[in-house]
């Protein structure tokens, strides 16, 4: 495949991946929303279907790596570093892609929910555990676009975008992605898509689940961006985490996997 089918195919998939993980969560927490309140299962099973989606349109132009953390797996996994930038470039484009197009799509209810009385008099969500005066406080939409912790214990958080990562990269590795040049093909895809939702339903809790690093940052650039009212911080002190997580533990699958399996 070439360098243009990668970068164009990574746009695509990654964006849509984004345009219906990001739209399940928008449709679930704002309000005039018809979805508002769906739950945790919407949400994961979104984030699913999202997935399968979005492999289904970019697998055969680019593989459907769709994360960093996937590219750097099957990199280490075949030794072939030669496409990577253009798979991330391709990635981090199609999240901010993604998430512009749910900001369009939800724009009505993105400005109601920030100008609602009640969300303006809340007090500020401040994830903590020991000092709350330091925690950094995320905007009220910020979940939209992109993770945060419950508890903001560094090492925790960290850990478990490490772990569902490594679940995540080595259920795609043991399938076989890219052995053949196109990607994961129909089964593939579906088996990926209840591999996410698995992560999400038994792994999520903690820190909502980036296990993508273009998948937390694209979006979390986007929400710095866009004008939205009230939206209060983007959280960077914590954006690091769901960025190197899941980058270590698509390394730690490939590890496994060349040790295990090749």
């Amino acid at each position: 495949m070439s360098s243009s089918d990668i970068f164009i195919g990574e746009i695509i998939g990654t964006a849509v991946l984004i345009l219906l993980g990001g739209g399940v969560v928008a449709a679930v927490v704002l309000k005039r929303s018809k979805a508002q309140n769906a739950g945790w299962l919407a949400i994961t099973f979104g984030w699913g279907f999202a997935v399968m989606t979005a492999v289904y349109m970019a697998g055969t132009l680019s593989g459907a790596h769709l994360n960093p953390a996937v590219t750097v797996g099957i990199a280490i996994k075949d030794g072939d570093w030669s496409n990577a930038p253009v798979y991330f470039a391709g990635q981090l484009l199609g999240a901010m892609l993604g998430a512009f197009l749910v900001w369009v799509a939800y724009y009505g209810q993105f400005q109601a929910h920030l100008t609602d009385p009640e969300i303006i008099s809340a007090p500020p969500h401040e994830e903590g555990m020991v000092d709350q005066k330091a925690a950094p406080k995320a905007g009220p939409v910020l979940g939209v676009f992109s993770t945060g912790p419950e508890v903001r214990v560094v090492w925790q958080n960290l850990a478990t975008e490490i772990i569902g990562t490594a679940v995540l990269v080595l259920a795609v590795l043991t399938q076989g992605l890219n052995d053949s040049g196109k990607g994961l093909g129909v089964l593939g895809a579906l088996i990926t898509a209840l591999v996410v939702v698995s992560i999400g339903l038994s792994l999520g809790g903690p820190t909502g689940y980036a296990i993508n690093p273009a998948r937390d940052l694209g979006p979390r650039i986007m929400h710095a961006l866009l004008p939205l009212p009230n939206k209060g911080g983007s959280d960077w002190s914590y954006a690091w985490i769901p960025v190197v997580g899941p980058l270590v533990g698509g390394a730690l699958a490939a590890g496994i996997y060349n040790i295990a399996f090749a």
